[in-house]
């Protein structure tokens, strides 16, 4: 095979540097920028509800520990540290309620972008708002060009793989890195890429480490590539470039390229309307649809029965035990997910504290419902479910499902992100001011108008709550 030469003003590697490069925001669709705010205020709720999580507090208390240069604010906390450690905290703590923003099949882009564009404005010594949400676009954008499908991940997460180019684009834009240096930073970002959605399916705060490595990683290789250090020119569509080792040779390198500027793949975003894996998204609306439609009650049931695709059926379908990390082993779980909508009749982040899953009330039901798969669904779409109920004197009630709100083509309402953001300032065990709440939600939805992003960031830090 003939080796493709860097020379080549039209190639993959090209057409993407120069988009992040040269991309400007009058060039820009509402829509793609509506998207843009949508991910910054996901992301940032997120951030403050996810502060208090596990692992947040060790992770925070052992950077703070090794120290270092000041340069960039950790979420909440607010303490300055290295911005390649910040980048990772921040990551970590955007994901740790899997609250945050996503893309089929499994792709979580704003924990790590927000975060690296973050520390990367702060080393800048500031950056506009308006430049601020242009390169979060061209990261989004081009994470989204990168990103699979089920059958070429076939078990790498998404987030690990196309994730860490989102993060590294947005790092190279807000840097002002040349051409040359930002198709360095990718080619870097490519020898970063990997992860295993073994993680999710085991229960494992490594979810959470693999959205802070990302966020960190993506930000490392821009400042390296600023420095001087190189990538493979060829990381596309080289011998054993990106298309060969992850996309499995199924796609070539006009499809990560065509319509580019043209087209915004962001905005196939997801965005959750409930707490736990995207993959659980239709189940739980299903559930709480028909047990108030029905007016069931749990001790009516005589069993349920819950119907997947196989992607589906491999990562959430799996019988629900508490592991080591039970909110995560609940936020994973079609079971636990069935059971706490039927139970519970809503679904929101207080019910997937430890305390809420291990409750004994859920258990009864959880042992009710069998989950199938049926290669079928995959026909219908990547979300599709079907569901019936068995009540103890014979009754069935069946529904189904194919797209699950929040995914394209079922999209949340506007009211629906501001309850997603209410929520997550409500459950914050470090609470912000609500004033700065308040401010915070203002700044982002008029993000244009923000002189210096560091005043978003500010908002972000809850005064005298972190001890």
């Amino acid at each position: 095979m003939t080796e493709k030469k860097i020379t080549d003003n039209h190639s993959a590697e090209n057409l993407i540097s120069e988009f992040v490069e040269t991309l400007s925001h009058d060039q820009i669709p509402e829509s793609a920028l509506n998207v843009a705010r949508q991910i910054i205020l996901a992301v940032s709720g997120t951030a403050v509800a996810g502060a208090g999580e596990d692992g947040c507090r060790p992770l925070y208390e052992m950077l703070k520990e090794q120290g270092g240069k000041p340069e960039a604010t950790v979420m909440v906390y607010g303490d300055k540290l290295p911005a390649p450690g910040v980048a990772m905290l921040n990551g970590f703590m955007c994901r740790a309620l899997d609250f945050c923003d996503a893309m089929a099949p499994g792709l979580h882009m704003g924990s790590s972008l927000i975060p690296s564009a973050l520390a990367a404005a702060e080393i800048m010594g500031g950056c506009s708002g308006k430049a601020f949400i242009t390169a979060v676009v061209v990261g989004a954008e081009i994470g989204a060009r990168f990103n699979l499908t089920e059958q070429t991940y076939d078990g790498f997460d998404p987030t690990g793989v196309a994730g860490v180019f989102a993060s590294t684009a947005v790092a190279a834009r807000i840097l002002g890195l040349t051409q040359e240096q930002i198709t360095n930073s990718l080619a870097l970002a490519f020898n970063r890429c990997g992860g295993s959605f073994q993680s999710n399916v085991d229960g494992s705060l490594a979810v959470r480490l693999i959205q802070g490595w990302v966020a960190a990683a993506g930000l490392e290789c821009a400042v390296l590539a600023k420095l001087g250090f190189t990538g493979p020119a060829n990381y596309i569509d080289g011998i054993y470039g990106y298309l060969h080792l992850f996309a499995k040779d199924v796609i070539n390198s006009t499809d990560l390229t065509e319509k580019l500027g043209e087209r915004y793949l962001l905005e196939n975003t997801v965005f959750k309307k409930y707490p736990s894996c995207g993959l659980t998204q239709g189940i739980t609306e299903l559930a709480l649809n028909l047990v108030t439609e029905h007016n069931l009650e749990p001790d009516h049931i005589e069993s349920v029965e819950v119907i997947l695709p196989p992607y589906a059926y491999r990562l959430v379908g799996h019988e629900f035990e508490m592991g080591r990390n039970v909110r995560v082993n609940a936020q994973f779980s079609v079971q636990f997910c069935a059971a706490n909508a039927i139970v519970r009749r809503s679904s929101n982040l207080s019910h997937f504290s430890e305390e809420s899953v291990r409750s004994p009330e859920l258990q009864p039901i959880i042992e009710k419902i069998k989950i199938k798969s049926d290669p079928d669904l995959n026909f219908r779409s990547h979300t599709a479910v079907d569901f019936s109920v068995l009540t103890i004197d014979g009754k069935k009630y069946t529904s189904q499902l194919d797209v699950a709100p929040g995914f394209p083509g079922n999209p949340l309402t506007d009211n629906d992100h501001i309850s997603h953001f209410s929520q997550c300032m409500d459950y914050a065990q470090i609470p912000l001011h609500p004033n700065q709440a308040e401010l915070l939600f203002k700044n982002i939805m008029s993000i244009e108008n923000v002189e210096d992003i560091r005043l978003m960031l500010d908002t972000l830090k809850a005064r005298g709550n972190c001890s």
